[in-house]
């Protein structure tokens, strides 16, 4: 498949079916008919079935993040509190299609992945330091994972924060988390992701020559549902992220 001059990535929905629909819609009013998808679409205490339901209706580019692989890979006993909530709400045609989604995917001059090329749970355009400081990674650690990839546009998600880094002739992005602004996580060590804004995140994509021009956009949506059923299902770390885009501490 090759790319149009014009798309846009979306990544780390995390079953937020209202900020996808929001993204979605403006997407649809720039007048952008491509969007690539790169993983996490469902996991969290929110709306993993109406996400589905959204995603299956509109057919895209899509890489598996490691959330989609726990959810086909682990029992539903052994997943994690946001996995179980989800599992439990997906057909069983859903889990079949996240069976099938590659861990990446090339596009022609266009990598994709969740994470990084070879993992979709290390952190890439950011890392988190022994105190538990998430930092923008600095050359050697972004350098480190394009090894074989000979793309010149590279797109991942994973860590939910905007960033664009170029590197010796290739452009690596992440477009932020369209439905999950922060999260807390205990690996590598205890930390904390926050992006400072409840806002839908995504980014656009448009060729100028033989380079990309990247624009990332944030996209305020009323959130008060989705904030509800995360603290229904007792997550109130989740209700204040998708609430200010802060974990209260």
């Amino acid at each position: 498949m090759s790319l149009p001059d014009r798309f846009a990535a979306i990544a780390d929905i995390h079953g937020n079916a209202d900020a996808l629909t929001a993204v979605l819609a403006r997407i649809d009013d720039a007048g952008i008919g491509t969007v690539v998808n790169l993983g996490d679409m469902f996991s969290g205490p929110l709306a993993a079935e109406e996400t589905w339901q959204i995603l299956r209706a509109r057919p895209m580019p899509t890489v598996r993040g490691n959330h989609d692989r726990y959810l086909v890979t682990q029992a539903p006993g052994e997943m994690g509190a946001s996995d179980r909530v989800a599992h439990d709400q997906l057909p069983a045609e859903a889990l079949d299609w996240l069976r099938s989604l590659p861990m990446t995917l090339e596009l022609e001059g266009a990598f994709l992945c969740h994470a990084t090329p070879g993992t979709d749970e290390r952190y890439w355009l950011h890392d988190v330091d022994r105190h538990g400081t998430v930092h923008p990674s600095g050359a050697a650690h972004v350098a480190a994972h394009l090894d074989g990839v000979a793309q010149g546009l590279v797109l991942c998600g994973h860590t939910h924060l905007p960033r664009i880094v170029c590197w010796r002739g290739q452009t690596i992005v992440n477009p932020g988390s369209v439905g999950c602004p922060g999260y807390t996580d205990t690996q590598p060590v205890p930390h904390v992701i926050e992006t400072g804004t409840p806002a839908a995140c995504y980014a656009v994509f448009e060729r100028q020559g033989s380079a990309w021009r990247v624009s990332h956009h944030h996209i305020p949506y009323d959130a008060t549902r989705m904030v509800a059923l995360a603290r229904r299902h007792g997550r109130d770390d989740w209700g204040d992220a998708l609430e200010t885009g802060w974990i209260a501490g």
